[in-house]
């Protein structure tokens, strides 16, 4: 079954707004897992402004041998201050998984994926260099991207179908373009011997029609709806029925 990584950046956010340390990340990862999850995602950037690089910290220490542990990132991305670099987490947790995003300083969230033929050079030692440390490497693709396949060439082991506007379609009822775009790129990747992950925006309402046209997906990685949900019906409950819709 597509494995369930929840992604606990918002409680940081919400501890965060706060200072302190309520609602702890922590206890959210024990929680998630207790109730099914396959994995725990954090995605830290350079200005702490969710997730610090001591939550990643002790969130890898906790989460090894309960469920995979997956860090998002931009590996280009220098180290600064607090935080010390995407490679340097990585070296010091030793995650299941280590997703590459890029994303800037200036965005609010993810939204693009990479573009190989500018960047596939200069990932290709950096891909090299995170699975020396054990762990798979994905890369955050948009759907109907023309370098699904490139993916393989950098020396990724999956990549991350990004779903934000199959979910944004999805909520205008007017989705199929963009699900189609998903299942190709996930044909794509599939042919070229990648796993296939796939994230952003994914929610209860939108997950069913996503899992059922993609059989085969490895993993999604869901946090801001789940998140969000949870706040209503309960962190465990909220997984335990992401689970179902999952299962079916």
């Amino acid at each position: 079954m597509t494995v369930l990584s929840v992604n606990v950046n918002k409680i940081a956010v919400l501890r965060n707004s706060r200072g302190g340390q309520e609602p702890d990340v922590c206890t959210a990862a024990v929680t998630c897992i207790a109730a099914g999850a396959g994995g725990i995602t954090v995605h830290p950037r350079p200005d702490q402004r969710h997730i610090r690089s001591d939550d990643v910290l002790a969130l890898g220490a906790l989460v090894a041998g309960r469920a995979e542990f997956n860090i998002e990132g931009n590996v280009f991305a220098p180290a600064r201050e607090a935080y010390p670099g995407l490679l340097d987490l990585v070296a010091r947790t030793r995650p299941a998984q280590c997703t590459l995003v890029p994303d800037g300083d200036t965005q609010i969230t993810s939204d693009h994926g990479f573009d190989l033929r500018a960047d596939g050079a200069r990932l290709r030692p950096l891909v090299a260099q995170l699975k020396a440390h054990g762990c798979r490497v994905s890369l955050f693709m948009d759907a109907d991207s023309p370098d699904i396949e490139r993916a393989a060439e950098v020396g990724a082991d999956r990549v991350e179908i990004y779903t934000g506007p199959y979910a944004a379609a999805y909520a205008q009822s007017d989705y199929q373009r963009e699900l189609a775009a998903c299942v190709r790129s996930a044909e794509r990747a599939r042919a070229a011997g990648l796993g296939v992950n796939a994230g952003h925006d994914l929610s209860q309402a939108n997950l069913a029609a996503l899992s059922a046209a993609v059989p085969f997906l490895a993993e999604v990685s869901i946090g801001h709806a789940l998140i969000g949900e949870a706040l209503y019906a309960g962190l465990a409950p909220t997984v335990m029925a992401y689970l179902r819709i999952l299962a079916a």
